[in-house]
């Protein structure tokens, strides 16, 4: 397995877990009555969280090419970023309920970025499942 392709995973992965993490709290700020500012910071947000998913995805079908299974949850977890994107939906309308949809789905985007670093990490032999270090292999 690749060295460099397993970092991107991981990097990605993290990049994605805080970004995400940025984008709940500023919309909640905003939601709240924090002003444009905190609607700007959710946008810039995105950024971060769309270059992860690409250093995720990337990296990920590089690292494992050959193992079906996760090549195949690699373009998996593509499909359910750009369909979080998807659920964002009129917001300027009252009753947008796809938006929850969308807020639903950041947090599946979250979860699945973090499983890929933690997997990547492992694959690298930087720590054992227990958390002990390993030498790398």
């Amino acid at each position: 397995m690749r060295r460099a392709p397993l970092w991107m995973v991981v990097v990605g992965g993290v990049l994605v877990v805080l970004a995400v993490l940025w984008q709940a709290f500023t919309i909640s700020a905003y939601v709240r009555g924090a002003g444009d500012g905190a609607l700007d910071a959710h946008g810039m947000g995105s950024l971060f969280v769309h270059i992860g998913q690409l250093l995720v995805v990337i990296g990920a079908i590089w690292a494992w090419w050959g193992n079906w299974k996760v090549v195949g949850a690699a373009v998996a977890f593509l499909v359910l970023s750009v369909a979080q994107l998807a659920f964002l939906g009129d917001t300027e309308k009252t009753g947008g309920w796809v938006n929850g949809l969308h807020g639903f789905l950041a947090l599946i985007v979250l979860i699945s970025a973090a499983t890929f670093a933690l997997r990547a990490r492992q694959a690298l032999g930087t720590s054992s499942p227990s958390g002990t270090p390993t030498a790398a292999t």
